[in-house]
């Protein structure tokens, strides 16, 4: 198969213009599967951020006069526009950040689903009518009206996602975006904001600001910014907090996750395994909500663990365009040494390797990859069982009774996802309303960024909601007006 693997260039959006720099300087683009470098990311600095915001709050009167049928109308378009333009948004998500050809189609059809979704919400905001009795007053409505100017930052390791999930639900409300990518993945979310514009959207509702940490500082501590919405780490997570406790501005936090998965021995084993391809292969383990504990019974544990060891050992790295490649690299050299090392420390702590732990050689050394890795009879309370790994690596631990395996589930201060494998309805019922997380999957259903769904979590995975209503509505504010 060939594939077209040049890069395009890489501009900032600002108030309809393009522009080839910016004052924050430029990022070399390192494609993460050669190690080669593939071109400049020009990076926007604050002078960039604040032209931007004032771009965005200038556009707000005209994008909030629009008629909600009209809005509609027009992400209805952009939607159409992506889906005519899948091959090419995949092209670049895996030039982006060597997600693999098979994950990229996926995600853009993720990104689509949620537009098309959102665009069918634009014109059904409403609020409601009521009478306030003993009040002197015979007549009160509430109007849901758009916060303003909302600042979005988000990660690298699906950016077309984190599109769908932020930036259309903004726009649907009503409110203009500075939307500020990674500068280590510009490529497929610069091609939506060129669609964006394509589709009719007018200049300055959507700008586009690749660039680093002050960057973002910026972004977030702007005094027109009304919100900010976020997906990365908790770290970055509490000084964004900081900075917006200084106005009292709202944000969403989409944060990382540490998932544990039930296994019960009732469970379809066939199932329960193919989680662990999942935990490895999608984007080598740098998901936030990908189960990356496999919690199984004692009864069913040897047998789940030798499943699990054939089917992650047979999993190949290699080029991220080849549909045979199952796991790609991580996406910096920095990361493969820090998961490399992550991996050192459990095998010196005692945990014990079932499969995997290396990092390949021959065509692939230039490449940023690490063996799809399992660990089995991980102890719950190690540095493997309660940190993130962000990499293709999946702890195996056993447990006797429901009581626990819930112990060990929520024995993290992370809450996004849990997953349980059992055919017992009665279990799955007790379960859910134990497990300390935003979301409760059950044997591989529903998809965890479902677009009807309300997607987030609790404790350091962050709070408020992407998905469903819940996730419209975190871009509305409710105004209530009572008359005597």
């Amino acid at each position: 198969m060939i594939i077209d693997r040049a890069v395009p260039p890489v501009h900032l959006h600002i108030g309809g213009e393009e522009l080839d720099a910016g004052s924050g300087g430029v990022h070399e683009h390192v494609f993460p599967a050669t190690g080669e470098v593939q071109g400049p990311v020009p990076l926007a600095g604050a002078d960039d951020v604040d032209a931007a915001v004032r771009a965005a709050h200038a556009a707000l009167p005209e994008w909030r006069a629009w008629t909600p049928a009209r809005r509609a109308k027009v992400l209805t378009k952009l939607a159409e526009l992506m889906e005519n333009d899948r091959e090419e948004l995949a092209r670049l998500s895996v030039l982006d950040n060597a997600m693999t050809h098979t994950l990229s189609g996926l995600l853009v059809d993720i990104m689509i689903g949620w537009t098309s979704y959102y665009a069918g919400w634009a014109d059904k905001i409403e609020g409601k009518v009521t009478s306030v009795p003993g009040q002197q007053r015979e007549l009160a409505y509430t109007v849901a009206e758009p916060y303003g100017v909302v600042g979005i930052i988000i990660t690298w390791n699906g950016p077309l996602v984190s599109v769908g999930m932020k930036l259309i639900p903004a726009l649907a409300a009503g409110n203009t975006v500075v939307l500020k990518p990674s500068e280590l993945t510009p490529y497929a979310t610069e091609r939506v904001v060129a669609l964006a514009r394509e589709a009719g959207i007018p200049a300055g509702v959507v700008n586009f600001v690749p660039g680093g940490p002050d960057a973002g500082d910026t972004l977030v501590c702007h005094p027109l910014v009304q919100k900010v919405s976020f997906t990365g780490g908790p770290a970055t997570a509490r000084k964004i907090l900081s900075a917006c406790a200084e106005s009292l501005k709202p944000a969403v936090l989409e944060l990382g996750g540490k998932s544990a998965n039930l296994v019960f021995p009732d469970a379809n084993l066939d199932t329960a395994m193919m989680s662990a391809a999942g935990v490895v292969g999608t984007l080598a383990g740098q998901g936030c909500a990908i189960a990356s504990r496999m919690l199984v019974h004692e009864d069913v544990y040897d047998e789940m663990a030798a499943r699990v060891v054939g089917l992650v050992s047979s999993l190949r790295c290699g080029d991220p365009f080849d549909p045979e490649t199952a796991i790609s690299p991580l996406v910096t050299r920095a990361a493969q040494e820090r998961v490399h090392a992550m991996i050192k420390r459990a095998q010196a702590d005692g945990a014990k390797l079932l499969t995997g732990g290396g990092i390949p050689g021959g065509d692939l050394a230039d490449g940023f990859y690490v063996e799809p890795t399992v660990f089995g009879d991980v102890d719950p309370g190690s540095e493997l069982g309660q940190v993130e790994v962000f990499g293709p690596v999946l702890s195996m631990m056993r447990f006797s009774t429901e009581e626990e395996a819930v112990e060990i589930a929520n024995g993290t201060p992370y809450g996004l996802a849990s997953y349980i494998q059992t055919n017992d309805l009665a279990r799955v019922q007790r379960l859910a309303t134990k497990l300390h997380a935003g979301g409760v999957y059950v044997n591989g259903a529903p998809p965890v960024v479902s677009c009807e769904l309300p997607f987030g979590g609790v404790g350091i995975s962050g709070y408020g909601r992407e998905g469903g209503l819940e996730g419209l509505f975190e871009f509305v504010r409710t105004k209530a007006v009572a008359i005597a």
